[in-house]
This record gives structure tokens, C-alpha cells and sequence, in this order.
């Protein structure tokens, strides 16, 4: 697949989504809006390759054209990452990247276990190994391993991500696995770091897209210095976690780079 184009329908009240945008492997796009506004119908309608029969009224086309219904339903052009992955199968990680190979019937050999479980602990820092257990897996790990899985092993050119904010998972380098593998991601989120890490964003409102933001050079430097300061929130906790306190002025803890 070359190409993934989304046009417009209409919004809640039925007036019309001024919508044209096409995407292609290596782009990473963000949907933004306020809760309700019609970011999870968005990627509904692609996940499903709407033709204008979702409430929405949108359409999708692959490489500029109608998807065929053999294509549309058969599920392997799209994959999704949702807000809530847990495992409930009695198998360890190893058997199940294995299950998931011969499914596709792709060669299941050591090499790509091996891969996939590097991958896995790139995003979280807490480290998973080919004998854990997947319902031993904390939420970090689940949607680690997924977005992993999904990478090196799912076909789909297209992979949907629903508030990976909340994942425990290192965010950008997860969107750097996916894109590497030349797919065309699309996240929503309501985290204003997420927000510009892709090329462009959407911002949803009433249940249509109102803009079309480029992300600007001055926009990626803040998202650095956002990333500085949560990770300092983040050794704070862990600073809590291990029985510290935090009895001390923190107005020059949170000094990056000379700004607040």
C-alpha cells in the first residue's frame, strides 16, 4: 500500500467536514480534540475503510482508490493498539510470538522472538524476557510487547493508537519501531507531547476535523524540553516509590535548560 486517503463527511450536526488528506508510509498523524469530540469514531471509520456508511459520513481510499470488499473486511490492513490490552491465554511470550508467525504463515524461528522481545524492552522499563508468563505481564510490558508484535510481525500497513499516553511505554521511541517499519500511524491523544511528535495533527471538534496543523520546528523543541520535564516528574516518582521524600525546593529541581 501506498497511500492512505481520508475525506471528509459531516459533523454532529450534519454540517460538512472540509477534510482531503492523504498519508503515506513513515507518517506518523495526531488527532486531537476534548473528550466526545469524535477522535475514537475517527479512527473507527478507518479502521474499518468507511465508505460514506458510518455515522460520519467519511471515506477512505487505498492508493487513491475504493478499497475492494475483499480487502475492506478481510482485517489486514489495519491494526489497532487500544487504551486496555490484557492477556488472558496461559501462554508464555515466546509461544505466542510463535502462535502469531504460524497464523500468518510466516517462518516461526528464534531469531524473530529474540527481536521482538528487544524491541518489547526498548519501550518499558520493566524488562520481559521469552519465558514470562503473558498474564504476569504488568500494562507497560502488555502494550510494549504489542506495539512491538505489531511492528516486526503484523502486516498491516496501518496501525491505530488509542491514548498511548497512559501506557507506560517509552512514546517516542514506540513511534520510531512503527514508523521504521514503514507503517502509517495514527494516534490520538490527549498529551500535549504525543501532540508533536507526528508530522502534522487533527484537531476534532462537534465530531469533524476543524484543522490541520503542521508541525512547526519551534513546536519539536518544546516537545523536548515537555519530555524534560516529565521525566523528571518520573524520577520524582520513583524517588516516592523507594521510600524517599521530597522535602526540598523544587522550583530549581524543574530549571531546564533555563526555563521552567
Amino acid at each position: 500500500m501506498d497511500s492512505l486517503t481520508i475525506l471528509g463527511g459531516h459533523d454532529k450536526a450534519g454540517n460538512p467536514e472540509e477534510l482531503n488528506i492523504t498519508l503515506i508510509p513513515g507518517d506518523i498523524l495526531c488527532i486531537v480534540g476534548p473528550t466526545g469530540a469524535g477522535k475514537s469514531r475517527f479512527l473507527g471509520d478507518i479502521e474499518c475503510l468507511a465508505q460514506g456508511d458510518t455515522p460520519t459520513g467519511r471515506r477512505i481510499l487505498i492508493d487513491q482508490g475504493v478499497p475492494n470488499a475483499k480487502g475492506r473486511f478481510a482485517g489486514k490492513l489495519v491494526a489497532q493498539l487500544s487504551q486496555n490490552m490484557n492477556f488472558i491465554m496461559d501462554l508464555r511470550v515466546r509461544e505466542f510470538i510463535l502462535m502469531h508467525a504460524e497464523s500468518r504463515n510466516l517462518d516461526a524461528e528464534e531469531t524473530l522472538v529474540a527481536r521482538i522481545v528487544f524491541a518489547a524492552n526498548q519501550l518499558t522499563g520493566e524488562a520481559l524476557s521469552p519465558e514470562t508468563p503473558l498474564t504476569q505481564l504488568s500494562g507497560g510490558q502488555s502494550r510494549s510487547l504489542m506495539i512491538a508484535d505489531t511492528a516486526l510481525l503484523s502486516p498491516a500497513p496501518v496501525v491505530l493508537i488509542d491514548e498511548l499516553e497512559n501506557a507506560g511505554v517509552d512514546r517516542q521511541k514506540a513511534l520510531e519501531i512503527l514508523v521504521g517499519e514503514d507503517k502509517i500511524v495514527l494516534v490520538s491523544t490527549h498529551d500535549p507531547v504525543m501532540a508533536l511528535l507526528g508530522q502534522r495533527r487533527l484537531c476534532i471538534h462537534g465530531g469533524a476535523v476543524r484543522h490541520i496543523i503542521t508541525t512547526t520546528t519551534q513546536e519539536r523543541q518544546n516537545a523536548l524540553l515537555m519530555t524534560a520535564i516529565n521525566e523528571r516528574f518520573l524520577a520524582l516518582r520513583e524517588l516516592l516509590r523507594n521510600g524517599e521524600t521530597l522535602d526540598f525546593d523544587m522550583s530549581a529541581y524543574f530549571l531546564v535548560r533555563g526555563n521552567l
